[in-house]
């Protein structure tokens, strides 16, 4: 299964003469949605970044060098290219000696990939990122009847292409990416020494999703200092297992400044860090679950949509809340988020009063398709 909306994207880019970065989680579909753009191109050569020949491919600096090696392809695909030392300086050799070729790397590291690259391809480069497999792809795939019937076993399972295609074994699946994949490119990196410490973290933050999460309180939990802590979720959200949701403020003396929400690019991931694939019915962190669904769901749209706009929570010293803010125009945009749909909760006083240009929404599920298929006129 190919992501369409983002194939779309990058078709357009296809020829031109900028680069194309493509950056997202290992066994995402990365590899796959490239075979499907090229399928009918010539000329293309494929590397992988994890190969040693690969490696040796890409030693030497020298142009006259690199030119023989690519000279006879119009496309240089290079998946994991991370792996590959001053990647970003041969990247540049070949654009600035090469016209004729295209490059097109992948990269499930953002943290090493990313500091390669952008300054050497500087203004010749175009990026995107990819997620597990959107909401709104399964409507395209097979409609909204079908993929709201399966809305509880997403919740659960998530939305890993092999989880997807695979619904019997999603357990097996997501086992075998968290122990294989999660956190490959983290513990390649010298500085990382304690994987058993970062296993720990990754599962202190599952158990807190949806909740404020601090430092001081994670670093007692997983036995490392604040410092560490920090570094650690940095790396995790730059190899996109996790992402911060900052708090919202205007200075208003009561209002929480410098927290910070951390949510999974997806529930599978998260539930199998803490092996708990119980049936929805079942359990007690369906609010949690709830959460971490529209707002991992409405990243992806804000990304293949190009929406531009600032997200945040928002919650004071006496516990007022909102689970989701987006700020964009001048406007503040603030969403509740509710699985039993029969709860109605009102937005509170302070933020109302405080911020009169507003507008704000419940979310359950008797409308969620959009909230997470569409920017809502916006």
């Amino acid at each position: 299964m190919i992501n369409r909306i983002l194939y779309d994207e990058i078709q357009k880019n296809i020829g031109l003469k900028k680069s194309i970065i493509l950056f997202g989680a290992r066994q995402t579909g990365k590899t796959t949605l490239l075979q499907e753009l090229f399928s009918d191109k010539k000329n293309v050569l494929w590397l992988n970044g994890d190969d040693l020949d690969t490696h040796k491919i890409f030693e030497s600096t020298s142009a006259t060098r690199l030119k023989a090696n690519f000279a006879n392809y119009k496309y240089i695909i290079v998946d994991e290219a991370q792996r590959i030392e001053n990647i970003g300086l041969k990247f540049k050799l070949i654009t600035d000696q090469m016209p004729g070729v295209q490059l097109i790397a992948t990269g499930s590291s953002a943290f090493e990939l990313a500091n390669m690259i952008n300054e050497p391809l500087t203004g010749r480069k175009l990026e995107f990122n990819i997620f597990p497999i959107s909401f709104e792809e399964m409507v395209i795939q097979h409609g909204f009847i079908e993929e709201n019937r399966l809305l509880p076993h997403r919740l659960v399972f998530g939305y890993y292409p092999e989880v997807v295609t695979s619904p019997g074994n999603g357990k097996e699946v997501l086992k075998q990416i968290s122990d294989s994949y999660l956190y490959k490119d983290i513990l390649q990196w010298d500085k990382i020494k304690k994987s058993d410490k970062l296993l720990k973290l990754l599962q202190a933050l599952a158990y807190q999703l949806g909740s404020e999460v601090s430092y001081n309180e994670l670093s007692k939990t997983v036995g490392l200092d604040n410092q560490t802590i920090e570094k650690y979720i940095q790396l995790l959200e730059q190899v996109f297992i996790i992402f911060r949701l900052p708090s919202f403020s205007r200075n208003h003396r009561k209002e929480l400044t410098k927290s910070r929400k951390i949510y999974f690019y997806d529930n599978g991931i998260r539930n199998a860090l803490i092996a708990d694939f119980r049936l929805l019915e079942m359990r007690t962190d369906i609010g949690a679950l709830w959460e971490n669904f529209l707002i991992s769901e409405r990243l992806k749209l804000i990304n293949y949509k190009n929406i531009w706009t600032n997200t945040y929570f928002w919650r004071t010293q006496n516990q007022q809340e909102i689970d989701y803010l987006e700020e964009m125009d001048g406007t503040l945009y603030a969403y509740e988020f509710k699985w039993n749909a029969s709860k109605n909760p009102k937005l509170p006083k302070t933020f109302s009063r405080t911020y009169p240009n507003h507008e704000f929404k419940v979310i359950s599920p008797d409308n969620y398709e959009e909230f997470i298929m569409k920017s809502e006129g916006r």
